[in-house]
């Protein structure tokens, strides 16, 4: 995909505002609690070390959950800050055992996607969810794509792995997606997730008023919490717009990628 920075794809979002999302019919929308008028998940990848150390006290100073995709060999080396996340009531969602991605991205030559057959990804699903219940006692309901990727294969023999997912999870993100979600339409398997890593206050606030307008389900996704650097998701903005989004005249609900495709599939069942 092309090189977008972080701030050219927000723009490019709010630039196309919130026609990405169709127009309902009010018996067809999907109503959020409490009246809220945008539901908001903010998820973190790979188990990184400052998910617990900075990311844990931020969320709970807040009382807000969020979802943690893990990648079973970084839960051991802060297995007693993750188990504490779990108990604490965020969801630890599943990421695959060895995260494979395209053979194009030096860190994944070597466990390239295109070197992935169907049977070898349902080794990944199945053998992350079972370390995630040896090691935290939980069952993973969520899946985050690697790289947002959704394939094995290559040429006439590529093949889509989201059939796998929507099998064993309630719901599958992606990664560097351009909007939020229309939640009385969209794919639970394939939910869009936009980047959060290097965003500012503004542009978080930006985004969500963006999807609020179209009763929208805005999906972060990011890596490190902490100060500005590579893949970080920036504490001071996080902590910014959690506090504004606490506040009842935000109309923001925010809440785990597991609890908001739970309210999604209630209420379509209903319908």
């Amino acid at each position: 995909m092309p090189k977008f920075s972080t701030t050219m794809l927000v723009g490019l979002w709010l630039a196309v505002g919130t026609r990405h999302l169709a127009p309902q019919e009010a018996k067809d929308r999907i109503r959020w609690p409490e009246g809220k008028r945008v539901a908001v998940s903010f998820s973190f990848d790979d188990a990184r070390a400052s998910q617990i150390d900075t990311g844990l006290a931020l969320f709970d100073k807040h009382g807000v959950k969020v979802t943690f995709y893990v990648s079973p060999r970084n839960l051991e080396k802060r297995l007693d800050g993750w188990k504490r996340a779990a108990a604490g009531g965020h969801e630890i969602g599943n990421h695959t055992i060895s995260h494979p991605c395209t053979v194009n991205y030096a860190f994944s030559s070597k466990n390239a996607l295109e070197d992935y057959t169907l049977r070898k990804m349902e080794a990944e699903l199945d053998g992350a969810n079972a370390e995630i219940q040896r090691l935290l006692g939980v069952k993973a309901v969520t899946f985050a794509y690697p790289c947002g990727q959704k394939f094995v294969g290559r040429g006439e023999n590529t093949a889509s792995y989201v059939p796998l997912v929507a099998a064993r999870f309630l719901a599958g993100r992606g990664y560097r997606d351009e909007g939020a979600n229309d939640p009385a339409a969209c794919d639970l398997a394939q939910v869009l997730g936009m980047e959060s890593d290097a965003l500012s206050f503004e542009q978080m606030r930006s985004l969500a008023d963006a999807a609020a307008a179209q009763n929208g389900w805005l999906v972060f996704a990011g890596h490190e919490i902490g100060e500005p650097g590579r893949q970080t998701t920036q504490a001071a903005d996080l902590d910014r717009f959690l506090r504004y989004a606490r506040d009842p005249a935000s109309g923001i609900w925010v809440d785990t990628v597991a609890a908001v495709a739970k309210h999604i599939r209630a209420q379509r069942n209903a319908k």
